[in-house]
């Protein structure tokens, strides 16, 4: 027995051996079944979650929904296209929450609900460049001044829609001034002062009810007076303009070097190889994201010189500006601004509040526009947000007196596409033309006179404001509570 029992094992064993021989064993759970690190081991595990900035560049998405809307056709007016167009006794119609077609006399498809807009006028819905609602809300008091964070001159990691308090009454007062989009922005004390965030000018429980799908972030900069007298008046730097320079060109460096290092690293997992990841940096998380074209940069500069210079450290870093803001100088670099395609986004008649303001024309807008650049009206301000017509009324008007035969169809591009090209958002807004979103804002005159009002306001083919019903003219819950308690 002792001999079969033998034999036995022995043929067992040189089974197994045969076994080992043409067959793999299966690999445990998670594991690869090819050397992925160069040795035989396991792949990388993955990072833990909010380590890696390229695992989730949304952290906050838009849960914003259109206004509920039906089909319109606005009937007899004369409509400003936004693209240089003027068309009279025109037809405006939006179907699905877009604009279906634009055009003189269409006829009218059945199923629409048609607005008699003889005598009036219709513009694309007003885009503003430049915010702080939200921000610095009314009312103006220190609880509610959140759109600088003075701590320190570079504070890229900070954004602006964690600031934006969605109760401001200014909203619905921009609204009623013919406003459906516009970019809150953080203040200007600092170098890099954090981002922006774009919105939808709708009523909203939370910012993100507000954030307009899909529209790029922004970096707000800031050149000049502001950062060198907020940090030079603590005993630190910046205290001077080169100390500014000297602070942009530091922050791109250690960007550029932070970017560097998650390449290597990734070229390193994708190889395979063994590596450790850098540790995130928010602040230089936004800075990357410029250099590599996703984050649009918002740069406040008035002197003509400043923005040169910036252009120049813009080209230094391999990145590009989308628009300088405030630019009271922009007329005497307007072929400058052009070559490089960089907008202008300033005030017509807004000067003299300190020295860096000193040079500012009225004519600065259409001398842009003359040198074939990107000319924008913004405000900057709660009341002029309300009255963005008018300002561009005084550029058109400050533009003729030099000889420029500017037109109603060419200005209202100052508040319209021009806008929405700096936003980023041009393919949405901005024009009114077939598939673009239907923001429409009908006037009750020419909305470059004075005496003009904003009679109805469409977004995304929903209404959003009617002057003459009050269904349509929101309230915020703070506007409520004010009222209840008079």
């Amino acid at each position: 027995m002792k001999r079969v029992f033998s034999v036995a094992l022995a043929l067992l064993a040189s089974a197994s051996l045969a076994a080992c021989a043409t067959t793999t064993a299966k690999p445990a759970p998670g594991k690869s079944q090819t050397a992925s690190n160069g040795g035989g081991g396991p792949p990388p595990a993955p990072l833990p979650k909010g380590l890696d900035p390229a695992a989730n560049k949304d952290p906050f998405p838009s849960t914003y929904r259109p206004l509920p809307g039906r089909d319109v056709a606005l009937v007899g007016a004369t409509v400003l296209t936004g693209t240089g167009a003027q068309i009279e006794n025109g037809t405006v119609l939006i179907k699905a929450g877009r604009i279906a077609a634009v055009g003189q006399g269409l006829a009218v498809p059945a199923g629409y609900e048609t607005v008699d807009a003889r005598g009036k006028w219709i513009t694309p819905g007003l885009i503003d460049t430049h915010s702080h609602l939200g921000v610095y809300p009314s009312p103006e008091v220190q609880a509610h001044s959140d759109g600088n964070e003075a701590i320190d001159p570079n504070t890229a990691q900070v954004w602006a829609e964690h600031s934006v308090w969605p109760q401001d009454p200014g909203f619905n007062l921009a609204r009623a001034g013919g406003v459906t989009t516009l970019l809150v922005l953080p203040g200007s004390a600092n170098l890099f002062g954090g981002r922006g965030v774009t919105l939808r000018n709708v009523p909203g429980r939370t910012v993100q009810d507000m954030k307009f799908p899909g529209a790029p972030y922004t970096l707000k900069m800031a050149c000049g007076e502001n950062p060198k007298r907020v940090y030079g008046g603590k005993g630190r730097s910046p205290a001077t303009r080169m100390g500014n320079v000297a602070g942009y060109r530091a922050a791109w460096i250690n960007a550029a070097d932070y970017m560097r290092k998650w390449d290597d690293y990734r070229a390193k997992v994708a190889r395979g190889d063994k590596a450790d990841p850098p540790k995130r940096d928010l602040q230089l998380d936004t800075l990357v994201g410029v250099l590599k074209g996703e984050i649009l940069v918002e740069n406040h500069c008035y002197r003509a010189d400043e923005m040169a210079q910036m252009i120049d450290i813009s080209k230094e870093f391999g990145y590009r500006i989308t628009a300088f803001h405030h630019t009271v100088e922009a007329y005497k670099i307007a072929d400058l601004l052009a070559k490089n395609d960089i907008c202008a986004a300033t005030w017509t008649n807004w000067w003299g509040s300190k020295l860096e303001m000193n040079d500012s024309v009225e004519a600065n807008v259409p001398l842009v526009e003359a040198a074939g650049g990107c000319a924008i009206i913004k405000s900057d301000d709660p009341d002029l947000i309300q009255r963005l017509n008018q300002e561009a009324a005084e550029a058109m008007a400050a533009g003729r007196a030099l000889g420029m035969p500017i037109t109603e169809a060419q200005a209202i591009r100052w508040i319209t596409a021009n806008p929405a090209k700096a936003l980023g958002i041009a393919a949405e807004v901005g024009t009114l033309e077939p598939g673009k979103r239907g923001d429409v804002t009908l006037w009750d005159g020419n909305p470059f006179s004075i005496y003009t009002r904003a009679q109805r306001v469409w977004i995304d083919g929903g209404l959003a404001y009617d002057r003459t019903d009050p269904r349509f003219q929101a309230k915020s819950d703070f506007e409520l509570g004010q009222e209840s308690r008079r």
